[in-house]
């Protein structure tokens, strides 16, 4: 639904854009309560309210706090619970056809709903060699954290991944103003990414969030957020879509940084070599 509104923004006079932000900064807690409550947070007209959310495409307040409900369920759903959802509107077809469509689909409505822009600036935060990146991952997005910690360390130098156990502790004492933090965070919202952010956001990294439609609540203070769709006819979410979003960067950051990263990688393979890491074509399966 934020993304309903974002896409209106543009029609919208400084005082309703006033509003959205209100509605970004707590979103979707912020919505739960009456419009005078929100035109009281947001600090504008009721009147306001009502036409920000007609032009957004909503018949009426009551229409849009319908809406905010079911996606604040949306946001908690435990893995049965998005199974039982899915069940009974699962089409009669093959698996393979079946969720393959709804991952296609996730992917190519996420990347119609970035902003190129902000696509860029994402890029040219990870490409400034005066940047350090920290990289945070979840239970589940740890491993698409890990996947653009090994591409972007054959990048540039200086990127770190914060590991899941306790010792990230540690590594927070190295970020200083400046360093980025690429921070997944998908449904069902992980405390301790939510902590790693708050921190790094406190000591003057700046925060890029890979989330999903709905926005983990690291949005607040991110300097770029990525919603990226996810819901898929399972009990868990496809990441097919974050990780298109993290492959798009990588390719870009490598493109713009080519000569030193085609150094680098040079040295890397000669380093494979002495290691016999991979098979090579010809090479005697008993070495």
């Amino acid at each position: 639904m934020i993304d309903r509104i974002m896409a209106a923004r543009d029609q919208m006079t400084p005082s309703e854009r006033q509003l959205v932000q209100a509605l970004l900064d707590d979103y979707p807690v912020v919505g739960l309560g009456s419009i005078t409550e929100l035109a009281g947070i947001a600090k504008v007209s009721t009147t306001t309210v009502a036409r920000m959310l007609q032009k957004a495409g909503f018949g009426g307040y009551p229409q849009f706090q319908a809406q905010v409900r079911l996606e604040l369920k949306a946001m908690i759903l435990d893995p049965a619970a998005k199974r039982d959802e899915w069940k009974s509107e699962l089409p009669d077809e093959h698996i393979l056809n079946r969720f393959g469509a709804r991952a296609i689909e996730n992917q190519r409505r996420s990347l119609e709903d970035i902003d190129p822009a902000e696509f860029d600036s994402l890029c040219s935060l990870l490409c400034d060699p005066d940047r350090r990146i920290f990289i945070a991952g979840g239970r589940i997005t740890g491993a698409l954290a890990q996947y653009l910690y090994l591409h972007l360390q054959m990048v540039r130098p200086d990127v770190r991944l914060l590991p899941e156990a306790a010792s990230w502790t540690h590594d927070l004492l190295e970020v200083r103003e400046g360093d980025v933090l690429v921070a997944l965070d998908v449904r069902r919202y992980e405390n301790t990414t939510l902590t790693i952010g708050q921190m790094c956001h406190e000591r003057g990294a700046e925060i890029v969030l890979v989330t999903d439609q709905w926005r983990s609540p690291i949005h607040r203070f991110a300097k770029h957020t990525f919603g990226m769709r996810v819901a898929a006819p399972s009990a868990w979410d496809s990441m097919a879509a974050v990780l298109v979003l993290l492959e798009c960067a990588i390719a870009e950051t490598q493109e713009r940084l080519w000569e030193s990263v085609k150094s680098r990688t040079e040295e890397l393979e000669q380093a494979f070599d002495r290691t016999r890491l991979f098979r090579k074509f010809g090479q005697n399966a008993n070495r």
